[in-house]
C-alpha cells in the first residue's frame, strides 16, 4: 500500500487494517504521533489527513491510502504550503511558540495539541478563546500545561498573522 507522508511517498507492506500510528511509528520510525489511550481519546496519536485531524491509533491504513498524511514532523512543510512559500522553515510557528511559552512538560499531549493548533490556525487564522477551546477539546494533558497550551496558540496565531 502507498501512502503519502509529510509530502514523501511510502510503499509499506502491512494488512490493511493496521492502525496507521503502528505504521507511522514503527515502519517509517516518525516519533510526532504517540500511543497514548488507543481509543482516540487522547489526541496523542492525532495527525492530520489532507488537513483534518484524525486520531492514527484507530485509523486503519486502508482509510488513508491516497490521502495526504502530515504529523509533527511535517508541520513546518504543511505551514510553507498553506502560506506559499518557497521553503519550509525550520518549526511551524505553532511548535515554536509551544517552546516560547514552555507549553509542554512531558510530551505526553504535544504532538496531539500541536497537530490540533496547526489544523485550527490554518481553517480560522484569528481564533477566539472560545473556538481554542473548543479546538482543544479532547485533546488531554496529564501535566495540566492548559494555560500555556492557550498561551502557546494565541502566540502562533499573533505569529502567523504577520
Amino acid at each position: 500500500m502507498r501512502l503519502i507522508v509529510n509530502e514523501r511517498s511510502h510503499d509499506v507492506d502491512a494488512d490493511p487494517e493496521t492502525p496507521l500510528l503502528y505504521v507511522l511509528a514503527d515502519d517509517l520510525k516518525l516519533k510526532g504521533p504517540r500511543f497514548g489511550c488507543g481509543l482516540a481519546q487522547c489526541g496523542s496519536c492525532s495527525v492530520l489527513l489532507n488537513g483534518q485531524e484524525i486520531r492514527s491509533c484507530v485509523t486503519p491504513i486502508s482509510a488513508v491510502s491516497g490521502g495526504s498524511i502530515t504529523t509533527l514532523e511535517g508541520l513546518p512543510q504543511f505551514y510553507a504550503s498553506k502560506k506559499g512559500l518557497a521553503s519550509a522553515p525550520e518549526l511551524h510557528p505553532v511548535q515554536q511558540a509551544f517552546i516560547d511559552e514552555q507549553a509542554p512538560q512531558c510530551g505526553y499531549c504535544y504532538n496531539g495539541v500541536a497537530i490540533k493548533a496547526a489544523e485550527l490556525l490554518s481553517q480560522k487564522p484569528d481564533p477566539s478563546e472560545w473556538d481554542i477551546r473548543q479546538a482543544m477539546d479532547g485533546h488531554l494533558c496529564r501535566c495540566g500545561t492548559y494555560p500555556r497550551i492557550m498561551k502557546a496558540i494565541r502566540r502562533a496565531a499573533a505569529e502567523m498573522s504577520k
